[in-house]
């Protein structure tokens, strides 16, 4: 376990803009930053990040907290993982108290995934650069294709050696459970039980995850034998989704954000030479096709993507049925090629930097335009293939959300092939509106009522609105304990008492019914009597996503007024702490009047079933009771809140 005051040192570093910045594009706005939702799909920002309260909220999925549980959802990180990343963000060391044997026998399967790919990428790195076969055969092959030391390191390329234990056989020697190091896909085990390597012989190309932990390799054979397969990569594990991964982004992800551009290429080795010559901002799709999770991840830090395609003009066309999805996305594409027989490794190697940079600004095209100039190339007079042209043209146009960047494009394309830009209108628009037909009706399909059961419980209903009003008024003592618990009441003469502790006496008979509220109450209460009031960061930073959950959405609120609102509206908003004995009191006495309101619906009840005489006289006694406790709060509510 990481001991307490390690775990405060990483809370006091931690600067939540900073780190969720890593990860999703934010722009301020007044006092708070808002972004596109990293969870969701969505075109208008709803993710907010507090930074004086140190917590996020994604209004579109409903996530909040602070940056560790960011860490937690976003990357599926366990509670010390994500403590971890930060600890090593900021340089902190961190101190553990010794686990147990349960401990380290229920420790993530996740983790020990990611311990064995670490140790996987230090073997390969080492036997690089460190043994005589890596330094012949991969460090040549690297040096061959122009890769400075500093590329080496910065993305720990490696060997692993033409052996076929050599790797496997160290790893079980340095007490790596074979069950992980086959899951991994770096061994492969034989049939009679033993370990073979999967990469023997091959350079290897170690992939990160967003985070900058090594969870895939790509390995490349250096033989010639046309039996074997040029790359060999991870197999899928928990870990290790190719579909949401691409390549080089751990090490792009600063620069994208920067230059508000992605450069997307297709292998490992178009992105160590666009990044060698000083465009960082490039990532790689790994050779698989693209993925809209692949488009996602982008999107979190630009609206704009740049394809660097290869020179094969067969292998464009394939793709560009493919890139309709950007558009879909609402990203904006454009595409560079190069001359045949080069890619973007090449023909970096051969132009340098300046040139290289130079071809892409007088090369690059609007993928919509570049898309109709070249097919209407293929199809050259054929006016069937011309129509065909046009139609898949006008498809991709379909695909772009926003309406008026569609129509610059139909106009554009319309001057290209030379048809009437309202012929191109009318097929769009016939398009969108069967799209739009194809959306309802799934929608509809999805929507479809169940079936009625044979006995409705319509009674229900009160009870379940009654249940909502009692955790509305239980979450307004929890919001207020967190925003003015550690305030002095200033009141009534009362001195040297706070409000929390002062609403916590007040509620002593009250039993909180919600379950995360009940368990805040317990915490603050625990806290007080060891000498503390816990104040909302204390509950923000709580292992307890339960606890997070409920403090982050009491906290968070998706509107703030402008600092002009009143000058603009002249709508006075009224302050809660102007009035901070009505706002306290009030909120107590609501809730125990709902209390009391249960307690008299529960008496009428056994009143209605008691047989016997003496009964009916105690339950009527406790009924009258609780009936002057009823009137009491409400004459003490009325002359409270409307003084």
């Amino acid at each position: 376990m990481i001991t307490k005051p390690t775990i405060d040192r990483i809370m006091e570093a931690t600067d939540i803009v900073e780190v969720i910045g890593e990860f999703v594009q934010l722009k301020k706005r007044g006092a708070n930053y808002v972004g596109l939702s990293p969870f969701a799909n969505e075109r208008t920002p709803s993710f907010t990040v507090s930074p004086a309260k140190g917590i996020f909220k994604d209004f579109s999925t409903g996530k909040g907290g602070s940056a560790i549980t960011f860490l937690m959802e976003l990357e599926k990180f366990t509670y010390p993982e994500a403590l971890k990343w930060l600890a090593k963000k900021y340089g902190i060391e961190v101190e553990e108290t010794e686990m147990s044997a349960e401990d380290k026998a229920e420790d993530n399967r996740r983790e020990s995934l990611m311990i064995v790919s670490g140790y996987a990428a230090k073997f390969f790195h080492e036997s690089l650069l460190d043994t005589d076969e890596g330094q012949s055969i991969g460090l040549s092959y690297f040096k061959e294709r122009g890769f400075t030391n500093d590329t080496i390191k910065k993305f720990e390329l490696g060997y692993s050696p033409d052996q076929w234990e050599a790797f496997s056989a160290s790893a079980i020697r340095n007490g790596y459970q074979e069950e992980f190091l086959v899951e991994s896909g770096l061994s492969v085990k034989r049939d009679n039980g033993t370990l073979y390597d999967r990469y023997r012989g091959r350079v290897m190309f170690p992939i990160h995850s967003f985070t900058g932990r090594v969870i895939a390799f790509g390995g490349r054979t250096l033989k010639t034998d046309k039996a074997v397969p040029k790359y060999v990569n991870s197999p899928e594990s928990e870990i290790y989704h190719k579909s949401n991964i691409l390549y080089g982004l751990y090490f792009a992800k600063k620069s994208i954000r920067e230059e508000d551009n992605c450069y997307l290429v297709e292998g490992y080795a178009d992105v160590l030479s666009v990044s060698q010559a000083g465009i960082e901002n490039v990532v790689a799709s790994s050779g698989t096709s693209l993925t809209v999770e692949q488009i996602k991840l982008i999107n979190r830090f630009t609206k704009n993507i740049t394809i660097l395609y290869d020179g094969d003009a067969a292998g464009i066309k394939a793709s560009l049925r493919g890139l309709d999805m950007i558009l879909e996305q609402g990203l904006n594409v454009k595409v560079v090629s190069f001359p045949d027989g080069h890619d973007p490794d090449s023909y970096v190697r051969k132009l340098g930097t300046n040139a290289f940079k130079k071809h892409i600004e007088e090369n690059k095209k609007d993928f919509i335009l570049y898309k109709t100039t070249l097919l209407l190339k293929d199809a050259g007079g054929d006016p069937i293939k011309k129509a065909d042209v046009i139609r898949e043209v006008v498809e991709s146009i379909a695909k772009i959300p926003d309406s008026i960047k569609a129509s610059v494009f139909i106009k554009e394309c319309s001057h290209i092939m030379q048809i009437d830009e309202r012929a191109l209108l009318t097929e769009l628009n016939k398009m969108r509106m069967a799209k739009a037909k194809k959306d309802y009706q799934q929608n509809a399909n999805r929507q479809q009522p169940q079936e009625m059961p044979d006995e409705p419980h319509f009674f229900d209903e009160p009870v379940e609105e009654k249940k909502k009003e009692i955790d509305t008024q239980e979450k307004e003592i929890v919001r207020l304990l967190l925003l003015y618990g550690n305030k002095m009441i200033d009141w009534d003469g009362i001195a040297n008492t706070y409000i929390g502790p002062f609403m916590i006496v007040e509620l002593n008979d009250v039993e909180f019914e919600e379950p995360s509220c009940r368990q805040f109450a317990e915490i603050y209460q625990k806290e007080m009597e060891n000498g503390s009031l816990p104040d909302e960061q204390h509950f923000i930073h709580h292992p307890d996503k339960a606890i997070v959950d409920l403090v982050v959405t009491l906290l968070a609120t998706k509107y703030t007024l402008s600092e002009n609102w009143y000058e603009m509206h002249k709508i006075l908003v009224p302050d809660e702490q102007a009035n901070m004995k009505a706002t306290i009191l009030g909120a107590i006495f609501h809730l125990k009047m709902h209390k009391v309101g249960k307690i008299l619906e529960n008496l009428r009840n056994e009143l209605q079933k008691a047989t016997s005489d003496a009964d009916q006289d105690i339950l009527l006694n406790q009924y009258m009771h609780m009936k002057k406790v009823e009137k009491s709060i409400s004459d003490y509510l009325g002359s409270v809140i409307l003084k």
